[in-house]
């Protein structure tokens, strides 16, 4: 039976070596297609077409195998790094599955993902790691999960900025279960369908 994960991994290697355009691209130079199939692959998920998300996942992964094998020419890591990386990372995160960590509920996985992650981190701050370059209401939202994660929720003023009124309706749907970046997309897509 064929791989078709060392056949991508071959193919993407080739492309490097004999397509002039792919041969010239860096890091820098693909961000925003990592940037866009992201985002695309957000669209296919929202459209509830497993055949259109199937094919988004696989423009996604053709970014990741770009920047892997970019980095394998570089002498940076390999691509079989990238690949066995993670499936380290599903190990140590996963002890009630690889090991004989003691779980009841999704709740209790995630404090235990969160806890093996703390120790492989060592952040300094609770807040360490979050990327600038998250869309705002993501990043409002995994700021006030962390704060709460740590046993100090923020305090958000009771104001008239807007700024402020925004946090607090992030903070008012993580109170009701409500993933706010999904709930202002659903009612954009209410307003103004396409």
């Amino acid at each position: 039976m064929s791989d078709p994960l060392a056949a991508f991994r071959e193919d993407m290697r080739r492309l490097r070596a004999e397509c002039v355009w792919k041969r010239e691209q860096t890091h820098e130079s693909l961000r925003r297609y990592l940037v866009e199939e992201s985002w695309e692959t957000l669209e296919a998920i929202d459209s509830g077409d497993p055949e259109h998300l199937r094919e988004e996942l696989g423009d996604l992964l053709l970014q990741i195998g770009f920047h892997a094998v970019i980095a394998e020419e570089a002498g940076e890591f390999t691509f079989d790094e990238v690949v066995q990386g993670i499936v380290d990372k599903l190990r140590r995160r996963n002890p009630h599955v690889f090991g004989d960590a003691p779980v009841t509920d999704a709740a209790s996985v995630n404090e235990l993902w969160e806890s093996v992650k703390a120790v492989e981190k060592a952040r300094t701050s609770v807040f360490d790691g979050l990327p600038p370059g998250l869309p705002a209401l993501l990043l409002a939202d995994k700021v006030l999960d962390r704060a709460e994660r740590a046993g100090t929720p923020l305090s958000i003023p009771d104001s008239p900025d807007l700024g402020d009124r925004l946090l607090a309706l992030v903070a008012e749907a993580r109170t009701a279960g409500v993933d706010p970046e999904h709930a202002l997309r659903d009612a954009v897509r209410r307003v103004a369908p396409r």
